[in-house]
Protein backbone atom coordinates (compact mmCIF):
# COMPACT_ATOMS: atom_id res chain seq x y z
CA UNK A 1 0.00 0.00 0.00
CA UNK A 2 1.43 3.40 -0.89
CA UNK A 3 2.33 5.37 2.19
CA UNK A 4 0.41 8.32 0.80
CA UNK A 5 -2.88 6.39 1.12
CA UNK A 6 -2.77 6.54 4.92
CA UNK A 7 -1.09 9.90 5.53
CA UNK A 8 -2.79 12.80 7.23
CA UNK A 9 -2.95 16.36 5.91
CA UNK A 10 0.58 16.89 7.22
CA UNK A 11 3.62 14.71 6.59
CA UNK A 12 5.40 14.19 9.91
CA UNK A 13 9.07 13.52 9.19
CA UNK A 14 12.04 12.91 11.45
CA UNK A 15 15.32 14.19 9.98
CA UNK A 16 18.49 12.85 11.63
CA UNK A 17 21.98 14.05 10.69
CA UNK A 18 24.88 15.21 12.82
CA UNK A 19 25.79 18.02 10.39
CA UNK A 20 23.54 21.11 10.71
CA UNK A 21 24.28 22.24 7.15
CA UNK A 22 23.22 18.86 5.79
CA UNK A 23 20.03 18.95 7.81
CA UNK A 24 19.26 22.40 6.45
CA UNK A 25 19.80 21.22 2.87
CA UNK A 26 17.56 18.18 3.32
CA UNK A 27 15.00 20.36 5.07
CA UNK A 28 14.76 22.48 1.91
CA UNK A 29 14.06 19.35 -0.13
CA UNK A 30 11.48 18.07 2.35
CA UNK A 31 9.67 21.41 2.19
CA UNK A 32 8.82 20.64 -1.45
CA UNK A 33 6.89 17.47 -0.61
CA UNK A 34 3.12 17.27 -0.50
CA UNK A 35 1.30 17.40 1.87
CA UNK A 36 3.12 20.06 3.95
CA UNK A 37 5.89 18.64 6.10
CA UNK A 38 6.40 18.89 9.84
CA UNK A 39 10.09 18.22 10.50
CA UNK A 40 11.52 16.91 13.77
CA UNK A 41 15.31 17.12 14.12
CA UNK A 42 17.78 14.65 15.60
CA UNK A 43 21.57 14.94 15.59
CA UNK A 44 22.75 11.46 16.66
CA UNK A 45 21.37 7.96 17.20
CA UNK A 46 20.37 8.49 20.86
CA UNK A 47 18.30 11.56 19.92
CA UNK A 48 16.90 9.69 16.89
CA UNK A 49 15.66 6.88 19.11
CA UNK A 50 14.30 9.30 21.71
CA UNK A 51 12.43 11.45 19.18
CA UNK A 52 10.99 8.44 17.39
CA UNK A 53 9.70 7.02 20.66
CA UNK A 54 8.18 10.41 21.49
CA UNK A 55 6.43 10.77 18.10
CA UNK A 56 4.59 7.52 17.47
CA UNK A 57 2.77 8.97 14.43
CA UNK A 58 5.81 9.53 12.21
CA UNK A 59 5.17 9.17 8.48
CA UNK A 60 8.84 9.00 7.53
CA UNK A 61 12.35 8.98 8.99
CA UNK A 62 15.29 10.29 6.93
CA UNK A 63 18.45 9.14 8.69
CA UNK A 64 22.19 9.63 8.17
CA UNK A 65 23.94 6.25 8.06
CA UNK A 66 26.92 7.30 10.22
CA UNK A 67 26.17 9.40 13.28
CA UNK A 68 27.43 9.45 16.88
CA UNK A 69 26.11 6.38 18.64
CA UNK A 70 26.50 3.87 15.81
CA UNK A 71 28.58 3.48 12.66
CA UNK A 72 27.12 1.96 9.54
CA UNK A 73 24.27 -0.48 9.29
CA UNK A 74 24.30 -1.34 13.02
CA UNK A 75 22.39 1.84 13.78
CA UNK A 76 19.87 1.17 11.02
CA UNK A 77 19.34 -2.37 12.29
CA UNK A 78 18.78 -1.04 15.82
CA UNK A 79 16.28 1.50 14.52
CA UNK A 80 14.33 -1.13 12.57
CA UNK A 81 14.29 -3.47 15.58
CA UNK A 82 12.91 -0.74 17.84
CA UNK A 83 10.59 0.95 15.35
CA UNK A 84 9.64 -1.57 12.64
CA UNK A 85 6.60 0.38 11.45
CA UNK A 86 8.35 3.70 10.70
CA UNK A 87 9.22 4.06 6.98
CA UNK A 88 12.95 4.69 6.78
CA UNK A 89 15.15 6.33 4.14
CA UNK A 90 18.92 6.40 4.65
CA UNK A 91 21.30 9.20 3.66
CA UNK A 92 25.00 8.47 3.24
CA UNK A 93 28.20 9.83 1.75
CA UNK A 94 28.95 6.27 0.64
CA UNK A 95 27.84 5.00 -2.77
CA UNK A 96 29.20 1.47 -2.43
CA UNK A 97 26.92 -1.40 -3.38
CA UNK A 98 27.86 -3.20 -0.15
CA UNK A 99 26.47 -0.36 1.99
CA UNK A 100 23.36 -0.02 -0.17
CA UNK A 101 22.57 -3.72 -0.03
CA UNK A 102 23.25 -3.91 3.72
CA UNK A 103 20.91 -1.00 4.44
CA UNK A 104 18.11 -2.44 2.29
CA UNK A 105 18.51 -5.85 3.90
CA UNK A 106 18.24 -4.12 7.30
CA UNK A 107 14.80 -2.84 6.28
CA UNK A 108 15.27 0.64 4.80
CA UNK A 109 12.98 1.63 1.94
CA UNK A 110 15.53 3.86 0.24
CA UNK A 111 19.19 4.83 0.11
CA UNK A 112 20.12 8.34 -1.05
CA UNK A 113 23.76 9.34 -1.57
CA UNK A 114 24.56 12.75 -0.13
CA UNK A 115 26.11 13.66 -3.49
CA UNK A 116 22.67 13.39 -5.12
CA UNK A 117 21.07 16.54 -6.48
CA UNK A 118 18.07 18.10 -4.75
CA UNK A 119 15.88 16.95 -7.64
CA UNK A 120 17.11 13.36 -7.29
CA UNK A 121 16.58 13.41 -3.53
CA UNK A 122 13.06 14.79 -3.95
CA UNK A 123 12.21 12.15 -6.56
CA UNK A 124 13.62 9.42 -4.31
CA UNK A 125 11.50 10.51 -1.34
CA UNK A 126 8.40 10.75 -3.53
CA UNK A 127 9.08 7.24 -4.84
CA UNK A 128 9.30 5.85 -1.29
CA UNK A 129 6.18 7.70 -0.19
CA UNK A 130 4.37 6.21 -3.17
CA UNK A 131 5.09 2.74 -1.81
CA UNK A 132 8.19 1.82 -3.84
CA UNK A 133 11.81 1.46 -2.83
CA UNK A 134 14.62 3.72 -4.04
CA UNK A 135 18.07 2.43 -4.93
CA UNK A 136 20.67 4.58 -6.69
CA UNK A 137 21.12 4.78 -9.65
CA UNK A 138 19.17 4.13 -12.81
CA UNK A 139 21.43 3.68 -14.81
CA UNK A 140 24.45 3.34 -14.35
CA UNK A 141 24.69 0.59 -11.74
CA UNK A 142 26.01 1.49 -8.31
CA UNK A 143 29.76 1.30 -7.81
CA UNK A 144 31.16 -1.99 -6.56
CA UNK A 145 33.80 -2.08 -3.83
CA UNK A 146 36.95 -4.15 -4.05
CA UNK A 147 39.70 -4.74 -6.57
CA UNK A 148 37.31 -5.15 -9.46
CA UNK A 149 36.35 -1.49 -9.26
CA UNK A 150 33.22 -0.13 -10.92
CA UNK A 151 31.31 -2.72 -12.86
CA UNK A 152 27.89 -3.67 -14.16
CA UNK A 153 26.46 -6.76 -12.52
CA UNK A 154 27.09 -10.01 -14.39
CA UNK A 155 23.68 -11.47 -15.19
CA UNK A 156 24.94 -14.90 -16.24
CA UNK A 157 23.55 -16.28 -12.97
CA UNK A 158 20.03 -15.48 -14.19
CA UNK A 159 20.41 -17.18 -17.55
CA UNK A 160 19.07 -20.47 -16.15
CA UNK A 161 16.16 -18.90 -14.29
CA UNK A 162 13.75 -19.34 -17.21
CA UNK A 163 13.56 -15.61 -17.95
CA UNK A 164 13.47 -14.39 -21.53
CA UNK A 165 16.10 -12.00 -22.88
CA UNK A 166 13.64 -9.13 -22.50
CA UNK A 167 12.86 -10.09 -18.92
CA UNK A 168 16.58 -10.18 -18.15
CA UNK A 169 16.81 -6.58 -19.39
CA UNK A 170 13.92 -5.63 -17.12
CA UNK A 171 15.60 -7.46 -14.22
CA UNK A 172 18.81 -5.51 -14.78
CA UNK A 173 17.00 -2.16 -14.51
CA UNK A 174 14.85 -3.41 -11.63
CA UNK A 175 18.02 -4.27 -9.70
CA UNK A 176 19.32 -0.74 -10.30
CA UNK A 177 16.26 0.75 -8.59
CA UNK A 178 14.38 1.86 -11.67
CA UNK A 179 10.67 2.53 -11.33
CA UNK A 180 8.32 0.98 -13.88
CA UNK A 181 8.05 4.23 -15.82
CA UNK A 182 11.84 4.49 -16.13
CA UNK A 183 12.11 0.86 -17.23
CA UNK A 184 9.41 1.39 -19.84
CA UNK A 185 11.16 4.47 -21.20
CA UNK A 186 14.57 2.82 -21.27
CA UNK A 187 13.34 -0.32 -23.05
CA UNK A 188 10.71 1.34 -25.27
CA UNK A 189 7.78 -0.66 -23.92
CA UNK A 190 4.55 0.18 -22.14
CA UNK A 191 4.30 0.23 -18.36
CA UNK A 192 1.71 -2.56 -18.53
CA UNK A 193 4.23 -4.75 -20.38
CA UNK A 194 6.84 -3.93 -17.73
CA UNK A 195 4.41 -5.11 -15.05
CA UNK A 196 3.90 -8.41 -16.90
CA UNK A 197 7.66 -8.95 -17.10
CA UNK A 198 8.13 -8.07 -13.42
CA UNK A 199 5.43 -10.57 -12.44
CA UNK A 200 7.36 -13.23 -14.40
CA UNK A 201 10.57 -12.23 -12.61
CA UNK A 202 8.83 -12.58 -9.23
CA UNK A 203 7.72 -16.11 -10.16
CA UNK A 204 11.16 -17.11 -11.46
CA UNK A 205 12.88 -15.88 -8.29
CA UNK A 206 10.17 -17.18 -5.93
CA UNK A 207 9.62 -13.74 -4.40
CA UNK A 208 6.45 -11.80 -3.68
CA UNK A 209 7.45 -8.15 -3.87
CA UNK A 210 9.84 -5.69 -5.48
CA UNK A 211 12.20 -5.41 -2.51
CA UNK A 212 12.67 -9.18 -2.33
CA UNK A 213 13.23 -9.30 -6.10
CA UNK A 214 15.90 -6.58 -6.04
CA UNK A 215 17.78 -8.26 -3.22
CA UNK A 216 17.52 -11.68 -4.85
CA UNK A 217 18.84 -10.35 -8.17
CA UNK A 218 21.71 -8.58 -6.43
CA UNK A 219 22.67 -11.71 -4.51
CA UNK A 220 22.63 -13.84 -7.66
CA UNK A 221 24.53 -11.39 -9.85
CA UNK A 222 27.09 -10.31 -7.28
CA UNK A 223 27.81 -13.73 -5.86
CA UNK A 224 26.64 -12.97 -2.32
Amino acid sequence: MPLSSCRSAQLKTLLADDHPLMREGVRQVLSQLEPPVEIIDAHDYPSLFAQTALHADLDLAVVDLNMPGFVGVQGISQFRARFPDVPLVVLSASESSHDIRSVLEAGALGYIPKAASSATMLAALQQVLAGDIYIPTCPPAVREDGPRGARTADFDALQHSGLTARQLEVARLLAQGCANKAIAGSLAMSESTVKVHIAAIFRALSVTNRTEAVLAIQRLTQGS
